[in-house]
């Protein structure tokens, strides 16, 4: 089945400001795609990696990519198709609460 990764970008604003019970039913959501399967999690600090011509590793705290929200996490599931990957994410805390995920097919290397 294919897999896809999603990225959820949302901050505490439009989080509270969303009714607690479409939070809660979004959040019971996401314990259903865990049972299934999917792994999710919650976004930490980041750090940006570089190692040019492979002689020297350099890192630099905080994200490479910039948003008008913040990345609050990340997902791993399967779905039979695209749409219905975006089917199983618009139902998640960052897509009902203001915020917006990301939906990336994931392409295995031959």
């Amino acid at each position: 089945m294919p897999k896809f990764l999603t990225i959820g970008y949302g901050d505490e604003a439009g989080y509270n400001r969303t009714p607690a019970a479409v939070r809660d039913a979004a959040h019971a959501h996401d314990a259903k795609l865990r049972e299934q399967g999917a792994l999710i999690g919650i976004a930490g600090k980041p750090v940006q990696v570089r190692n040019p011509k492979a002689e020297g590793l350099e890192t630099t705290e905080g994200p490479f990519m910039s948003s008008s929200l913040p990345v609050a996490g990340f997902a791993v599931l399967e779905a039979d198709d695209l749409d219905a990957a975006i089917a199983l994410v618009s139902k998640t805390p960052c897509a009902v609460a203001f915020g917006v995920v990301e939906v990336w097919p994931l392409e295995l290397p031959p």
